[in-house]
């Protein structure tokens, strides 16, 4: 029942993603920067911050409800350090948007796993390497695995697996070993394209596009594999679509300033306390320069929901007519 009722929400807010572009659709939101662990390609940890107090937290939780975000993800780092995530998630579901949740795996116990049921998270992201740590990456499923039978057993929530090809991983062929065992537990399977330190392409070898290959035809068929801009990176091509990012996507850091993504920190840099409407509108119709060969494949997806409308001008405001109809369903000539 409750897989269903959260099918049935998404459902309900992609159409309203398609009714109204005003609002944001996705937010990835920092409530702790530190990181237990230290994967040599990942660029969005350190080992010394604190957590975000909990009073700012939520407060940014409420600013993101006031832009009326669909779904608020929290991020890191590693989330699950922060000593009243759970608190966190309330404050998500108490208005009544999606909780999400990207974690390394290492803190799913059975008691962690029990109490995000209870605070109402909804989906729950893991990304897994290697099948045995190394000095490029720890979260490998030698380690992971007593964890995902934890959340094969009780978790409530959405569970999505990501096999990672790229990025100096050593052994492409573990990806599969990682998607074969997600759909054997019951999860949902996912690939990943590591990116280099701006979010850029790093093209596949050739040992790792024949695994690329296989992966897209094992197991379940999901939204990302769908997406046609992952062959084009695979094999080096640009992709050609219109980035939403500080506008349909927000990446909200540790000090409270929207940026596009993970890798373009900086831009736009605007604190989220003075976000308003009018940058969203900026941003739905400023090309990004990084796009034609971005990986970030959540900024992907949520953009899929507006490729088709909506052209986009080199960071400049959209003209008087398309201000005009800009929250009308149809946004100007695909």
């Amino acid at each position: 029942m409750k897989k269903l009722t959260f099918i049935l929400r998404e459902a309900r807010f992609i159409t309203r993603g398609l009714l109204s572009t005003k609002h944001p659709i996705l937010a990835h939101l920092i409530p702790m920067r530190r990181c237990n662990l230290s994967c040599g390609y990942c660029n969005e940890y350190d080992k010394t911050s604190d957590p975000v107090p909990i009073e700012i937290v939520k407060h940014r939780v409420d600013l993101l409800a006031g832009l009326g975000t669909s779904i608020v993800t929290l991020s890191g780092g590693e989330p699950m350090l922060h000593p009243q995530v759970y608190e966190i998630f309330r404050q998500i579901r108490s208005h009544g948007m999606i909780a999400g949740l990207i974690s390394n795996g290492y803190y799913m116990t059975r008691e962690r796993i029990e109490k995000l049921n209870d605070a109402g998270l909804e989906y729950l992201q893991i990304s897994i390497d290697n099948l045995t740590p190394d000095e490029i990456s720890q979260k490998s499923l030698k380690v992971l695995d007593r964890y995902l039978r934890y959340l094969s057993q009780y978790a409530k929530f959405h569970v999505s697996i990501n096999s990672v090809i790229g990025g100096g991983i050593k052994n492409p062929g573990d990806a599969l070993t990682v998607a074969r065992r997600a759909v054997e537990l019951g999860f949902s399977s996912s690939l990943g394209i590591i990116h280099d330190g701006t979010g850029q392409l790093k093209s596949l070898s050739e040992k790792e596009a024949e695994i690329y290959e296989e992966l897209k035809r094992f197991g379940k068929r999901s939204w990302t594999r769908f997406n046609r801009f992952q062959d084009d990176l695979a094999y080096g091509r640009s992709h050609d679509w219109r980035c939403r990012a500080g506008a349909r996507y927000l990446y909200i850091c540790e000090d409270g300033l929207v940026h596009y993504c993970s890798q373009q920190r900086g831009f736009p840099g605007v604190p989220l306390e003075n976000y308003t409407r009018e940058d969203i509108v900026r941003e739905f119709y400023s090309e990004k320069p990084c796009a034609k060969f971005c990986t970030i494949a959540c900024v992907q997806q949520v953009a899929m929901i507006d490729n088709w409308r909506a052209p986009q001008h080199p960071f400049s405001p959209p003209s008087e007519k398309e201000r005009d109809h800009s929250f009308d369903g149809v946004l100007g000539e695909s």
